[in-house]
């Protein structure tokens, strides 16, 4: 069996910061879990076209700070901030907290493995051939500036009788090199003959490689580190 890892789960504390930041006893920690859940599944199903990768949700005392990563950022903010005044009074409703939300664009959307998933999905419920379908992002993330790029569908695939699983990668997807920058994204396409399975990884490059030559030469990662010298025991 494959001992399969989600890559951004398995560099969350060493490269990548956790999606929800706060503190709470035994006795809050589930309710506030299952509030973030409920944050969450809200916004996506609400405006899950504008292109949202991810959601990170910081606590405090007295409110609750929701950072929104979009690749379309003026249709969650609306004519004159309209439609984030709207979600932030339906979040507060439906937590009975006060929220603030911030909003964040995603750069290189070409290049985010979330929005890629979602966007395979999307062509899969038009009927659009899932070959065809697979070939076109594996090219387009590549000529984006990605490393590397690996697609993987399973269910009815091309509304077969039976399920399988098949995909296409291009480039590199070091899964085990913990400084290497790669995206995971998951999403369901819900056609006539089923849910098919869409995951997408990406290799974005380097955690510790820099434009700025104060970064580069602090974490230069051609270098070995020197062993410290003393007697062997």
């Amino acid at each position: 069996m494959g001992q399969k890892v989600r890559p951004t789960g398995f560099r969350v504390g060493v490269m990548e910061d956790w999606r929800s930041r706060w503190y709470a006893s035994k006795q809050e920690f589930k309710d506030l879990l299952v509030e973030d859940f409920k944050i969450r599944a809200f916004i996506k199903k609400k405006y899950g076209f504008s292109g949202i990768p991810k959601i990170e949700i910081e606590r405090t005392r007295d409110a609750v700070t929701v950072l929104l990563f979009t690749a379309r950022p003026g249709v969650i903010i609306g004519k004159r901030g309209s439609e984030i005044e709207k979600l932030q009074e339906e979040l507060q409703g439906l937590t009975g907290r006060r929220i603030e939300i911030k909003i964040q664009e995603v750069a290189r959307p070409e290049i985010d493995a979330q929005l890629i998933a979602e966007d395979i999905a999307e062509q899969l419920q038009k009927r659009a051939s899932f070959r065809r379908t697979i070939k076109r992002s594996l090219e387009q993330t590549m000529d984006a500036g990605a490393k590397g790029i690996k697609v993987l569908l399973s269910g009815r695939l091309g509304g077969a009788e039976m399920s399988r699983s098949e995909g296409a990668n291009q480039g590199s997807i070091p899964l085990s090199t913990l400084r290497a920058k790669v995206d995971y994204g998951f999403t369901e396409a819900k056609t006539a003959q089923g849910h098919i399975g869409v995951k997408v990884w990406v290799n974005q490059g380097d955690y510790l490689k820099s434009d700025s030559p104060e970064e580069a030469q602090a974490g230069s990662p051609g270098r070995k580190p020197k062993r410290p010298r003393g007697r062997r025991g």
